[in-house]
């Protein structure tokens, strides 16, 4: 799984446990019933680097004891979500709802940085409640040497990936 798509699954799986229903945008099918607010969540510009010399961190010694390699690079990008609701007090609720988890609620790998939203607008397409917002996040992945000795295969988000 790439970096860009692990960061926007870590976001919505946040936003889901914090209450707000949330969704990848552009799905193939997707209208909202407006019913309960709907937070989508993209992924904007993002700049990927090692940390380190070559990536390299060191060397961490697992349960087992065993000596194994790791690496590490971070990824600057900014998270894109929309939330949309039939009703203004629910969309602005939401916002602040989102705003609470993508601050202080994202897993450990992701730090947040600047947080900002547009003002909230009548959708006529949808006709549901529009609120923007985008993050400006850093996001730490690594890699470690499999236990079999094999090749390094994904870099996993840090908080996610188990040491």
């Amino acid at each position: 799984m790439n970096e860009l798509t692990q960061l926007r699954d870590a976001v919505l799986r946040a936003l889901q446990r914090g209450g707000l229903q949330a969704e990848p945008a552009f799905p193939e099918h997707w209208a909202p019933d407006g019913t309960t607010p709907l937070a989508t969540v993209s992924l904007g510009a993002a700049d990927g680097k090692n940390l380190a010399f070559c990536g390299y961190l060191g060397q961490l010694e697992d349960a087992a004891g065993r000596i194994r390699e790791v690496y590490g690079k971070r990824l600057e990008g900014t998270i894109t979500l929309e939330l949309r609701a039939r009703r203004a007090g629910d969309c602005r609720q939401a916002c602040e709802t989102a705003s609470a988890i993508l601050l202080g609620g994202l897993p450990e790998g992701i730090r947040p940085g600047e947080l900002s939203w547009e003002g909230l607008v009548w959708e006529r397409e949808t006709e549901l409640f529009l609120r923007r917002g985008s993050l400006r996040c850093e996001a730490l992945f690594l890699a470690q040497e499999p236990e079999d000795g094999s090749e390094f295969l994904d870099f996993m988000l840090k908080g996610v990936f188990e040491t």
